[in-house]
């Protein structure tokens, strides 16, 4: 089966304007995760799907495969839908651009576990380091059941309790998902955000809302996921403490 990863990259951030291009280490934070994706994947299999020059440029100075996307892509998956237009694959392996710190074998993973269940969308999580505040917002919270399906997932720390120290075992989302063409079309072509995905702003819930399965996958706790310039802060020094 043929397997492609693809990774949205957008320059003009809400949150952090020209995210992608920001540097770790002296390198751009989309060249980290070009280079993750590619050690999993293989380089010919690996994409950046861009709407912007200059994200665009540094694919090319630094040999990597991009797709030009329209600017009106809603999430980071409509981007990989459009993309996947243009790329013949059985699965299509979303990686989000502001995860430097991947491990290669949590994608294989995530590949391998949508083998196994072909009509499911699969999406990673991992628990919650004890240091991290899951009151945080932008950190979406995992609720899976037994079955490891998902329930649903949140902005807001769930699962909740009414115990005054519950020592919840939060789980976060890794910006991990592998789909079919099937899946991206029809996330894709809803033309819009669906509601709870519109409060929440986690665009995981469309496919939520659209009924369609999904399983959540653990993975391991690598993820450092880059969402203001004060998560670039503590990326540099992880980059400078893993040199």
């Amino acid at each position: 089966m043929k397997t492609v990863g693809i990774i949205p990259a957008r320059y003009k951030s809400t949150r952090f304007p020209g995210k992608p291009l920001a540097l770790i280490a002296g390198t751009p934070m989309i060249v980290h995760v070009a280079k993750i994706v590619s050690e999993a994947l293989g380089q010919e299999h690996t994409y950046v799907a861009t709407d912007d020059e200059r994200i665009a440029e540094t694919c090319r100075q630094h040999e990597l495969q991009y797709i030009m996307t329209s600017e009106q892509a809603l999430t980071g998956t409509d981007r990989v839908w459009e993309a996947a237009q243009h790329i013949d694959a059985d699965i299509y392996v979303n990686i989000q651009g502001d995860e430097p710190f991947l491990n290669p074998k949590d994608i294989c993973d995530i590949v391998q576990a949508k083998k196994l269940a072909p009509n499911a969308i699969i999406n990673a999580c991992c628990p919650i380091n004890p240091d991290t505040d899951p009151n945080n917002p932008n950190i979406p919270k995992v609720v899976m059941n037994e079955q490891k399906e998902l329930v649903y997932m949140s902005r807001a720390p769930i699962p909740g309790s009414k115990a005054t120290n519950p020592n919840t075992p939060f789980l976060k989302q890794v910006c991990i998902y592998a789909f079919n063409i099937s899946e991206l079309n029809a996330f894709g072509e809803f033309g819009r955000k669906s509601k709870l995905e519109s409060i929440e702003d986690i665009e995981i819930l469309r496919f939520f809302e659209l009924n369609r399965p999904i399983q959540m996958h653990t993975v391991s706790s690598s993820s450092l996921a880059v969402d203001t310039p004060e998560d670039l802060q503590k990326a540099e020094s992880y980059a400078a403490q893993r040199q």
